[in-house]
């Protein structure tokens, strides 16, 4: 399968100029060039431009694109984690969905409209319930004040390290290492470092406590929204084992 650079404008809703962009700054080259210049993309370059594209609807800038594309070559185990995520917005846009329908329903029958139905799917704090009682109130308030006194740019930045973060991972799982070498170790340090630095946190300002690392491993394994992130149970079993050993030895 192959199409021109025009058939991929009109069907992604950008432009020839920027796929010409694309290819200047080494993100997406076309796969061939016409006699007549025309450019060409095969399905190698299809695919990439749908990562590239997903990437971009999560706020990654060209510059983390590149970088995320460079560190996993394997596409199909790339868009299975895309796809895990876009399976979770789905289901937060459906609840969304939902409960703008029960209003406009009540409002044309004259009904009473209940506030915890109206704002299903709406909140980022979702997940409040769980981090209050796994960690406490101070916990979560610390957490939550930090991420939204965050600019756009430094939760782009944020995202973009801990997605980073979660491909090593998954790549070394796939690439065999024992949970216990140096090359896993030094990813389990960077991990307790990263887990550290966010306000509200166990043990944030000096180290996690080895409990806290200990549970968020296990969790990783058991929790398909954390497992997804380190290409499956496989991946996040390996990051698990990782944490449990620099944890016993370090924390």
């Amino acid at each position: 399968m192959e199409a021109s650079i025009q058939e991929i404008a009109r069907l992604t809703g950008t432009t020839s100029r920027t796929l010409r962009h694309y290819d200047a700054i080494g993100l997406l080259a076309p796969s061939r060039v016409g006699d007549n210049g025309y450019r060409w993309y095969d399905e190698a370059a299809l695919v990439r431009l749908q990562r590239i594209l997903l990437l971009r609807d999560l706020g990654l800038g060209l510059a983390e694109i590149g970088l995320a594309l460079d560190q996993e070559s394997d596409d199909t185990a790339a868009l299975r984690r895309h796809l895990a995520g876009l399976a979770t917005e789905k289901q937060r846009l459906d609840r969304q969905i939902a409960a703008v329908e029960r209003t406009i329903s009540s409002r044309e029958q004259g009904g009473t409209i209940m506030a915890e139905s109206m704002f299903d799917g709406f909140d980022h704090t979702r997940h409040e319930d769980e981090v209050i009682a796994r960690w406490g109130r101070t916990a979560y308030d610390t957490s939550d004040a930090w991420w939204r006194g965050m600019s756009a740019d430094e939760r782009t930045r944020w995202k973009a390290q801990t997605a980073a973060l979660a491909q090593e991972w998954a790549d070394a799982a796939g690439a065999g290492h024992d949970p216990a070498s140096d090359f896993a170790q030094d990813l389990a340090k960077r991990h307790v470092a990263w887990l550290g630095s966010v306000p509200g946190t166990p043990g944030h300002g000096s180290e996690p406590v080895a409990a806290y690392v200990s549970g968020l491993a296990d969790m990783y394994v058991t929790d398909p929204r954390f497992s997804a992130s380190y290409g499956g149970e496989q991946g996040a079993r390996f990051v698990r084992d990782a944490l449990h050993l620099y944890a016993a030895r370090h924390l």
